[in-house]
């Protein structure tokens, strides 16, 4: 089972246990191999990006790890098999949507949806940010995704503001949820 801090809304159901660790080199590949699946890339442009991209944000997310505590962690199941990332970052542009926020998200691959793993994980994320002295997170989900909208409802967000997105084609949705006591 997961662990879920107190501070966190405890879910309804057993949650699968989750390990997080900060990526590797290595993970870059095993990513886009993961998330090379159209389903698990619907929200995020169809398709997997180039290794070049994963290779970047993997070195991106060891970075935040050393600086801030806190990154996009590599998931894995209780087999150690890598299923996606889950995690936290500066939120990384600067043009548009919450801007000088923390930003919450999660990946998963296919073979593993609808069985608590992204909860589980988001879970672990809330108390490690909230360890690092995080007082605020959001989390930004496109409107069709009703998974990650999900998710987010689990971990006791709330919906703060949209953001048009020219990328997207839609009003991206900012959920907010204050981690201070």
């Amino acid at each position: 089972m997961s662990s879920v801090s107190p501070e966190s809304p405890v879910p309804e159901k057993s949650l699968p246990g989750v390990r997080l660790r900060v990526p590797t080199e290595e993970d870059a590949y095993t990513w886009h191999r993961v998330f090379d699946d159209p389903d698990v890339m619907e929200f995020h442009g169809g398709r997997a990006a180039e290794v070049s991209v994963y290779e970047e944000l993997t070195a991106r997310q060891r970075k935040h790890d050393a600086e801030h505590g806190f990154c996009l962690w590599t998931m894995l199941d209780e087999d150690a098999e890598v299923i996606g990332f889950t995690g936290a970052q500066p939120w990384p542009l600067d043009d548009w949507g919450p801007v000088g926020e923390i930003e919450i998200g999660w990946r998963l691959a296919r073979t593993h949806w609808g069985r608590g793993y992204a909860t589980a994980a988001a879970h672990a994320t809330l108390a490690r940010v909230r360890a690092a002295g995080v007082p605020r997170v959001v989390a930004m989900v496109h409107p069709g995704n009703a998974r990650s909208v999900a998710v987010t409802e689990r971990l006791g967000m709330t919906l703060s503001t949209t953001y048009p997105s020219k990328r997207l084609g839609v009003d991206a949705l900012c959920f907010g949820l204050e981690l201070s006591s």
